[in-house]
């Protein structure tokens, strides 16, 4: 029996976030009254962020097994073979609560957690992105969120040393009171030389690497498993604080650490710290664990059991380690200057066992801690479908080029310069394509020497067809990743998701998660990208107000020979302009019909996956065989938008000459139907690729002749290639300079 030290009242259980009958799991499981400490294990265990209670049931019915698929869903990250012996590991996590109550400090320890998880797994980071949700501009709050997500993301990616090379920002009042920060990460490392956190063998030390254990971060996993409220800002003491200088030696000296032959397991403590990272390892090896808190490193006098626990402090990892290395093990970390403290042992008795002082604060079934987390089937209705748009009741613009401008210049659509610009995308030398185009391609080298390979990275989803209708909205964000990378000539293999949603106890909401996830499983199916790594993040809402269903997705290809790359540029003149895939002007969510007059109507899109892969497809074997001088997937804006930012990214203009359609010209050119790609190529090429396309049942037209400088629609719109870049790169600047 354990002395309590503290009276477990029903309040102090609610501000641990547990609900009554979840304490009396707590009580039925163990049989007792817990110590505070033990409550406190139980609520950074079996919160929603640690335990996916509400999401767990849904996350099983997703593809996550391929023939490149090393590792799947449950470790540090996902690992994907890529061949030569190399794999790449990558995964994507979310960073929301603390990134609005603290924005540099919320966005700077994302970057630093998630590059953790990457090299936890054996592997050196190359590559880093994000995706960023704000709210509408004019909110009081945007500006100063902005700011601070953007220079912490900046000031972690940049000094630790790793490009980030791509991601999304976009605007939206739905995310007023509760922004998005999902941060990415990939790595490489041996296919053969893959850590896992699963503790293996009794009386093996467990061992405490890198920071000391200070009081920022208490609860952190725990509030960020709850909506917000008018108190928000109360919560700031649950940020933490990163140090990516720190990170960096931590990189250096486990890398070295793993190559000694010295780690049996690794775990990264990221959310929960010391709680999840101990009971995660001694779990999945089926092991027990005592952990003595005496020899923990801390930087605050008089840090409570309690305390220690609980703290998500950063750049800190967990390891088990062969006994009889551990002096070589503690001589490597002593050089790169970080604490190596032995603080525990695995044990055969599968109890969970803290001591402090010399007293036991905790002594708890330790598969239970994890396995028997509550798992609800949580009510769900099928979210109400939008009607089709009938386009007749979109109006066409009195100006073109007016329209033109002002979505190029508009918050959503305008250039994210000054996001990416404020980021180190060149360091270590391998970025290929840079921020700005469909996707960014980063170089691979060969181990033995040859044409080195490319492996590209987007992330993409468009919260707005996802409300209107998830399961069309889930299949889109796969669909559209797809074409990004087969837009750069790289094959999609796998893909890593974010999935942020509002409360999950309100029926809708988890409707909109179920038929979201329904989308994404069947849409990666069909396209052959297995998830293999993921994060949801639920109770994204502020005063009862959800933000827009946000299920974000990092996607990842590869490419055998990096030189085959193109981007979006318009290369030359006289090239022929080719339109691939069909149009019907489909303007419901449209880009278009939101940003010029502040309408969200009307269904999505529809995708048609068999059809995406047959153009995707196409579009690869073009660019691989360099039949093409440049590539973009349509999206947001439709085609007019697409074009003028292929004239901008050449400093080009073109000539168009549009085919006889009945679909209404502002549909034609803003309608934002899927599965369609613009292609340049040389006129004798260009005619070729037309017949090939027919012969692989491909849609294939050509709509103009790149050159001058300006974009030309005889009749209809005439407008310098200077002035779409002018208006294309003001906003943002002039919006995040106003005071």
């Amino acid at each position: 029996m354990i002395p309590n030290d503290i009276k477990i009242t029903p309040e102090l259980v609610k501000e641990h976030g547990l609900k009554p009958d979840e304490y009396q799991r707590i009580l039925d499981l163990i049989g007792r009254e817990p110590t505070l400490t033990e409550l406190g294990i139980f609520s950074a265990m079996w919160n929603e962020h640690c335990s996916y209670k509400s999401s767990k049931k849904w996350l099983k019915q997703l593809p996550t097994k391929g023939e490149r698929v090393l590792i799947g869903p449950g470790e540090n990250a996902g690992v994907v073979d890529i061949g030569d012996g190399q794999a790449v590991v990558f995964k994507m996590e979310s960073h929301n609560h603390p990134s609005y109550i603290e924005p540099y400090q919320g966005a700077t320890t994302g970057v630093g957690g998630i590059l953790r998880d990457v090299f936890t797994m054996g592997a050196r980071p190359i590559a880093a992105m994000n995706a960023l949700r704000f709210g509408e501009p004019t909110h009081p709050k945007t500006h100063h969120v902005v700011s601070g997500v953007v220079a912490g993301v900046g000031g972690y990616g940049n000094s630790f040393g790793v490009p980030t090379v791509g991601g999304e920002v976009n605007f939206h009042r739905r995310y007023n009171g509760n922004c998005l920060v999902n941060a990415f990460a990939a790595g490489l490392l041996k296919s053969d030389e893959i850590f896992l956190s699963e503790a293996k063998g009794v009386g093996m030390p467990v061992v405490y690497l890198g920071s000391k254990t200070g009081r920022d971060g208490m609860g952190g996993a725990t509030m960020a498993s709850a909506e917000f409220d008018e108190n928000s800002a109360e919560k700031r003491p649950t940020v933490q604080v990163g140090d990516p200088f720190a990170e960096k030696l931590l990189l250096e000296a486990s890398l070295e650490l793993m190559a000694s032959g010295a780690v049996i397991a690794i775990q990264d403590m990221g959310a929960a710290g010391l709680t999840c990272s101990a009971v995660e390892m001694g779990a999945k090896g089926n092991l027990g664990l005592e952990l003595n808190l005496d020899m923990v490193p801390t930087r605050e006098p008089n840090m409570t059991a309690y305390e220690m626990m609980l703290s998500e402090s950063q750049e800190r990892m967990l390891m088990v380690l062969h006994p009889h290395l551990e002096e070589q093990a503690e001589a490597i970390f002593r050089k790169w200057g970080l604490d190596f403290a032995i603080v525990g042992y695995t044990t055969d008795t599968l109890r969970f066992v803290v001591k402090h002082h010399g007293e036991v604060m905790a002594d708890l079934p330790i598969k239970e801690l994890g396995d028997q987390a509550p798992e609800y089937d949580r009510p769900w209705v099928e979210p109400a479908k939008q009607p089709v748009l009938d386009v007749a009741d979109v109006p066409a613009p009195a100006n073109y080029a007016k329209a033109l401008l002002d979505l190029l210049g508009s918050p959503n659509l305008s250039s994210r310069r000054w996001v990416w610009e404020q980021y180190d995308h060149l360091i270590q030398g391998n970025t290929v394509q840079r921020p700005g185009g469909d996707a960014a391609v980063v170089r691979v080298e060969r181990p033995n020497g040859g044409t080195a390979k490319g492996l590209g990275f987007t992330c993409d989803v468009t919260p707005r067809y996802v409300e209107a209708d998830p399961y069309e909205g889930g299949k889109q964000a796969i669909a559209e990743s797809w074409r990004n990378l087969s837009a750069v000539g790289a094959l999609p293999i796998a893909v890593t998701d974010n999935l942020n949603f509002g409360n999950p106890e309100r029926p809708e909401i988890m409707g909109q998660f179920v038929m979201a996830l329904k989308g994404i499983g069947e849409a990666c199916l069909a396209l052959d990208m297995p998830i293999v790594s993921g994060n949801v993040s639920l109770y994204n809402e502020t005063n009862g107000e959800a933000i827009l269903p946000t299920p974000a997705i990092g996607a990842v290809g590869l490419m055998d020979d990096v030189e085959k790359t193109v981007g979006v540029a318009f290369a030359n003149s006289e090239d022929v302009i080719l339109l691939v895939g069909e149009t019907t002007g489909w303007m419901g969510q449209s880009s278009y019909l939101y940003e010029l007059y502040g309408r969200e109507e009307g269904a999505p899109p529809p995708v048609d996956l068999a059809l995406e892969k047959k153009t995707g497809d196409f579009v690869r074997d073009c660019v691989i065989a360099g039949r093409v001088t440049a590539a973009h997937d349509l999206s947001d804006g439709g085609l007019l938008v697409a074009l003028a930012e292929m004239a901008m990214a050449g400093g080009k203009g073109a000539r168009l000459l549009l085919p006889e359609t009945e679909v209404p010209l502002h549909a034609f050119l803003f309608g934002e139907d899927q599965a369609r790609y613009v292609l340049t190529a040389s006129p004798i090429e260009a005619s070729r690729l037309i017949v090939d396309a027919a012969m692989a049942g491909v849609a294939a037209t050509a709509i103009g002749a790149v050159g001058g400088s300006e974009l030309v629609i005889p009749g209809h719109l005439t407008v310098a290639v200077a002035d779409l870049r002018e208006r294309h790169e003001s906003w943002m600047p002039s919006y995040m300079s106003a005071a």
